[in-house]
């Protein structure tokens, strides 16, 4: 019999390959994706396609009244969404106060309930810079309360945690997976805008591993 993970899958690219990577690995897949109120619901749509197809156990669970807790990210708020490369000061403004610690431990409820022993979470080095809460760092110690935070420990398990978007892409290209289903941009747009930091990262991922990104772009 598989062994049971729980993935949170956002419906980017970077989850989707690990949504991906979890099944090649031979894992029986309990995706989890969430609304927690950001300013489109084009990732989510993306990620019930793809289940669909794949025939995934799939939960989309509302958590969008937490909003008024997140104050201050143009994620969930009405502030512009900043454009230009991840490294840029600007792009802190992206930053949902304690998200990843939240959504972690309602992956960890998840997985106990299904008797999963590890949540696959997609943070990875391209997100260092600017998110506290996909550094090495927020990853390990969320591990090491997770172990202990209820009778049986289930692992935060990061594949891609030392690499960046290019190698990500890579390893997925290697999986022959069509990212056509995947929404990275952080406008909720009828396209892509190619031009906020989520969408500059996805388009050098692309041209670095010289594959045409499928989605369409402003």
């Amino acid at each position: 019999m598989a062994e049971k993970v729980v993935v949170i899958y956002s419906g980017g690219m970077d989850s989707f390959t690990v949504l991906n990577r979890a099944r090649k690995d031979g894992k029986e897949v309990f995706a989890l994706s969430f609304n927690y109120g950001q300013r489109h619901v084009k990732e989510l749509e993306c990620a019930s396609t793809v289940c669909n197809e794949l025939a995934i156990n799939h939960k989309v669970i509302d958590i969008s009244a937490i909003n008024q807790l997140l104050a201050g990210s143009s994620l969930t708020d009405d502030i512009d969404i900043p454009e230009g490369h991840y490294e840029a000061d600007s792009m802190k403004s992206t930053v949902v106060p304690n998200r990843n610690m939240i959504l972690l431990s309602l992956a960890v409820a998840y997985a106990v309930s299904v008797g999963a022993d590890q949540v696959y979470y997609g943070a990875h080095s391209g997100d260092h810079a600017i998110y506290p809460d996909c550094r090495p760092e927020f990853v390990e110690k969320m591990n090491d309360v997770c172990k202990i935070a209820n009778y049986e420990s289930v692992e935060i398990f990061s594949p891609y945690l030392s690499v960046d978007k290019t190698a990500i892409l890579a390893d997925g290209i290697a999986m022959g997976l069509d990212y056509s289903n995947t929404w990275t941009c952080y406008n909720g747009r009828d396209k892509a805008c190619g031009k906020c930091g989520a969408c500059e990262e996805r388009l050098q991922a692309f041209e670095e591993n010289d594959v045409t990104d499928p989605i369409t772009y402003e």
